[in-house]
């Protein structure tokens, strides 16, 4: 199995230290940068996570993450000592895949690691090449998504969607005109127990959706919310594009 790679950004060398530690211990190969600007400049394609702290000098980690997005699909798990529904929504505005207040137990941090990995490296099959059998595509609306990596085109041009992006679609595509509640998406998504202030989460990440793949994210003809119920992925009607 190839060793994955993890990115620890984080201004303070105890932490990035006692990360490194537990993450080698888990067979991870890690990077390390002390600020934005080296996270930067230490981002290739063997990066499959990235472990980002959003209170650094220079460059905060909000706008690392929006400078990362621009590159890369990647997730990224946000740490901070910042505990406010409000941050944890601002991170995931900036791009952000999960969150981690501190201070946190290094059980739970190796959880939402492994998850992320888990997802990232199974649906996107990062290390994987080949042809797609067409078995393999779910096509409506001119959207095309591949069930076995994270590839989605949209009206024939390919578009980076998140992990957490790829997964909302791909459960709303494959079952059409099903309508979602939040707390069905969350738990369906994030594989976590589902709470009133999920409502936001699942929210920004719909709202980032729509921006890649409707012609107009204000009123989307394919992601539709069906007011009060949730969300379901409309196939009636033309294709995007068609006379």
């Amino acid at each position: 199995m190839e060793v994955q790679t993890i990115m620890i950004v984080d201004d303070d060398t105890e932490i990035r230290e006692g990360l490194r530690i537990l993450l080698s211990g888990e067979n991870y190969m890690i990077i390390e940068a002390a600020d934005g600007n080296q996270a930067l400049e230490r981002l290739s394609d063997i990066v499959d996570l990235v472990i980002l702290d959003i209170m650094m000098p220079g460059l905060s980690g909000l706008r690392v993450c929006e400078e990362i997005r621009r590159r890369s699909p990647v997730p990224i798990l946000f740490l901070t000592a910042k505990a406010q529904e409000s941050d944890k929504l601002v991170g995931l505005m900036a791009g952000g895949d999960d969150y981690l207040t501190k201070p946190f137990s290094y059980a739970e941090l190796v959880g939402r690691v492994k998850a992320l990995l888990r997802r990232y490296c199974v649906y996107r099959g990062k290390a994987q090449a080949g042809a797609m059998s067409r078995d393999n595509i779910l096509s409506a609306r001119g959207i095309r998504l591949s069930l076995d990596y994270n590839q989605v085109w949209v009206r024939g041009r390919e578009v980076e969607l998140t992990d957490i992006e790829y997964r909302i679609l791909r459960l709303l595509m494959q079952n059409p005109q099903r309508i979602f509640s939040t707390q069905n998406i969350y738990e369906s998504v994030w594989g976590e127990p589902y709470f009133y202030i999920s409502n936001g989460t699942v929210m920004v990440h719909i709202r980032k959706l729509r921006v890649k793949i409707e012609r107009d994210p204000q009123s989307p003809s394919c992601l539709k919310t069906v007011w009060g119920k949730g969300y379901r992925f409309e196939i009636n009607g033309r294709e995007d594009g068609e006379a």
